[in-house]
């Protein structure tokens, strides 16, 4: 059921690693999926140089025919999804349906940004004499080295692959050792639709190793990251060391501002869906419910009612709407967190503890009498908790929303425009959903502020971060 999955150098197979193997597990049940080669520092290497061919090759393709090749890499996207999707629940434990709607959505993501690379445009601005003529142009920016997480192994990847290649820059992407072969298989498409073998690499193994060569290799001109926090710290100095251009996407704790006038009919069955999608392995998830007292209790009861009542299982199941979490050092995290909080005060409504002895699965969980003092709501859970804080104010809410550091995705449930005036001028992050919580679409920008990053990805903007302008100006 699983691929006999390769390192892809310059779009070649390498069933090689220099760094050894790796061994590959499923997070329903621990059963090992695949022995695979592991990269290291040669391989990154020689992916760096190839690259740099690569990218002389496909920068030089126009733009109309750079589409025509990821429109067929998005078509057999979709020829493949059953296959993909199954690569991905087997890998990384969420249910079918969510992983066919990733994998569709990031051929979408293809899609809308082989018809935006046709459409990058310079601008001639007017000369201060009559002979005088200054073209402003864009180019790509050249080789670029994306590192790209476990928990979305397609959407993530693309949301960086589409806008770079679209560019016309050459890449090599870093996923995440525990799910390499949802990347796999969207290589496969990139290639089998056309794209120049050594304009793609994949490679996988040793993080630390692979990360600082290519970071450092000059051939390397762009790094992208989607991580957490501490890894983009490390990733942003070693990049500012060689002067690459960064865009990150990092990590966010999302608050959720639930007014007295919320209408929680409409809220709790998207709470539920959205906060435990995934189980809850989403950077832009929401999770510290911060309510108005008015209607505090009564969101409790429904929220609870709502989790409760969610069927956890393997992702392959029918009917399963949660899925394990992807490993067990997550599982872990998220069980220590519960820990501090009940011993800190709060009362475990539902969910709290593993399920089963087999596998990472950890039942939805809803929290409530949340205090900022706990570990959970000051550190991003990434697992299926929802953290209730009773909130006496508009103003108190928005308080504790912009109380970390971190500002990625938040949300905003009232029907007052008044109210949403007043929180879109005044809270800190840098998207916000007002009664919905969908936040990524290939149209729109992506992306944090604070210590949640900086750039966009998705957009026009996602496109501009792989492109770099040059200023011509010619005496006639």
């Amino acid at each position: 059921m699983y691929p006999q999955i390769t390192l892809l150098i310059g779009g070649e197979p390498r069933n090689q690693g220099s760094a050894g193997e790796m061994r590959l597990t499923n997070p329903a049940d621990g059963t090992e999926l695949a022995v695979i080669p592991k990269g290291g520092r040669p391989e990154a290497e020689e992916a760096a140089r190839l690259a740099l061919d690569g990218f002389g090759e496909w920068s030089a393709v126009s733009p109309f025919e750079r589409s025509k090749v990821l429109r067929r890499a998005a078509d057999l996207m979709r020829e493949r999804v059953e296959e993909a999707a199954r690569v991905m629940v087997l890998e990384q434990g969420k249910p079918l349906a969510e992983a066919r709607g990733e994998w569709l959505g990031s051929a979408d993501l293809l899609d809308w940004f082989a018809e935006e690379g046709r459409r990058v445009y310079g601008r001639i601005v007017a000369g201060r004499a009559t002979n005088m003529q200054i073209n402003i142009l864009k180019k790509p920016v050249g080789p670029v080295a994306a590192f790209t997480p476990w928990n979305f192994p397609a959407w993530n990847t693309m949301q960086k692959v589409a806008p770079a290649l679209a560019a016309g820059c050459a890449m090599v992407v870093k996923p995440s050792s525990e799910t390499p072969g949802t990347a796999w298989m969207m290589a496969r498409a990139l290639l089998d639709a056309g794209l120049p073998k050594r304009a793609f690499s994949l490679i996988w193994g040793a993080t630390a190793d692979l990360s600082d060569t290519l970071i450092r290799a000059p051939e390397i001109r762009k790094v992208s990251l989607t991580g957490s926090t501490r890894v983009g710290r490390i990733v942003a100095a070693l990049a500012g060391e060689h002067l690459k251009k960064v865009t990150m996407e990092l990590g966010g704790h999302g608050p959720v501002i639930v007014a007295a006038d919320a209408d929680l009919d409409r809220l709790v069955p998207l709470a539920v869906q959205w906060k435990f999608r995934n189980a809850g392995q989403v950077c832009v998830s929401p999770t510290r419910f911060i309510v108005d007292e008015r209607v505090h209790d009564e969101f409790v009861s429904r929220m609870t009612s709502g989790a409760a009542a969610l069927k956890l299982g393997n992702g392959l199941d029918a009917g399963v709407q949660m899925g394990p979490l992807t490993s067990k050092n997550q599982m872990n995290t998220v069980a220590g967190m519960v820990e501090d909080a009940v011993a800190k005060g709060a009362i475990i409504e539902t969910g709290g503890a593993r399920v089963g002895n087999a596998g990472n699965f950890f039942a939805p969980t809803v929290l409530s009498g949340m205090t900022p003092d706990m570990l959970a709501m000051n550190e991003e859970p990434f697992g299926p908790l929802a953290l209730v804080m009773r909130s006496a104010s508009l103003d108190a809410a928005l308080e504790e929303a912009n109380r970390l550091p971190v500002g990625l995705g938040s949300y905003l449930f009232t029907r007052s425009l008044s109210v949403a005036h007043t929180v879109q001028n005044t809270i800190r992050a840098g998207m916000l959903g007002v009664n919905h919580f969908a936040l990524a679409l290939p149209e729109t920008p992506f992306g944090g502020v604070l210590d949640s990053g900086f750039g966009s990805e998705g957009g026009t903007e996602g496109l501009d971060a792989y492109l770099t302008t040059m200023t011509v100006t010619a005496a006639l």
